[in-house]
């Protein structure tokens, strides 16, 4: 029998999942309606995961690193210098 703990785990990683497969369709899709439709799947997909992610916070079963300011920033120049070389 699984714990509540390894439940909410199974649920998060499988929104991660979906969140990375919906992506990879988002890609591969040429119809802008499509396209607009699986936006809104990605976005729900997204709002449930951080709300499991959230309720795990909350019961102390996924702890987290509060990001530097200056890690903040490191890493957004670095992507968008990758991004400008593209």
């Amino acid at each position: 029998m699984l714990t509540e703990q390894e439940i909410m785990n199974d649920a998060l990683m499988t929104e991660k999942q979906l969140i990375s497969s919906y992506a990879v369709f988002l890609a591969e899709t040429s119809c802008q309606n499509l396209r607009n439709e699986i936006n809104k799947i990605i976005t729900e997909t997204g709002q449930v995961q951080f709300e499991i992610f959230n309720a795990m916070k909350s019961r102390g079963w996924y702890n987290v690193k509060n990001a530097q300011i200056n890690d903040v920033q490191a890493t957004y120049q670095k992507y968008t210098q990758v991004k400008n070389q593209l």
